[in-house]
């Protein structure tokens, strides 16, 4: 007999195993602890817990609703040691991933036009979005269908809102150390543009 406890995990609530909660607690105090910027850290933690929850969730059915320490030690494998996040591994210098990640289509919500097709479909095949437009506007005044397509794949294709979709447009793995990667990336954006508008 285990004890088990119960976690509310990216407003998701999962079950888990007591050694199995230390674990995870262990692993997302590490993460956290990498992180100097107050601001930079809640958001990484964030997205990192959301993907977390989605690992739960694929590990969880009507017969097995317990997450496990082997479950923990599976998510913690896929997400990365929180050593990579920081850029460094214990050798040295990072290396580069070579694991693809898998490539799904979203609309692209930060190089958006109008709703983010073009630049999601550009991403998707490796292409730059100017050339995916351009086919839109030859098949719209060209043939007149490219309005309707493009309104279609509107509808149809979700729009990537969390960073682990972002990730997967790209093709990029979901892990702690990409998603880490993404978040300081988005934060100096930001900084960059809060810069340029103040003068």
């Amino acid at each position: 007999m285990k004890k088990t406890l119960t976690i509310n995990l990216a407003n998701q609530v999962f079950h888990i195993d007591e050694d199995a909660y230390i674990r995870l607690k262990e692993y997302l105090d590490r993460i956290e602890s990498h992180f100097s910027n107050k601001e930079e850290r809640k958001d990484i933690i964030s997205d990192i817990e959301n993907r977390i929850s989605e690992l739960f969730g694929e590990r969880t059915s009507a017969e097995k609703q317990v997450i496990t320490l082997q479950d923990i030690e599976e998510i913690i494998r896929i997400m990365g040691d929180p050593v990579e996040i920081g850029g460094f591994t214990a050798s040295g210098p990072e290396e580069e991933t070579t694991t693809p990640g898998t490539r799904r289509l979203y609309r692209d919500p930060d190089n958006r036009v109008l709703g983010g097709v073009c630049s999601g479909i550009g991403m998707y095949f490796k292409l730059d979005p100017t050339i995916v437009r351009l086919v839109f506007l030859v098949f719209f005044f060209g043939f007149g269908i490219g309005f309707l397509i493009y309104i279609i794949l509107w509808i149809v294709v979700p729009e990537a809102h969390t960073t682990a979709q972002k990730l997967e447009m790209r093709g990029d793995p979901v892990n702690a150390s990409n998603i880490g990667k993404f978040m300081r990336d988005e934060y100096e954006h930001v900084k960059k543009n809060f810069k340029r508008r103040k003068k």
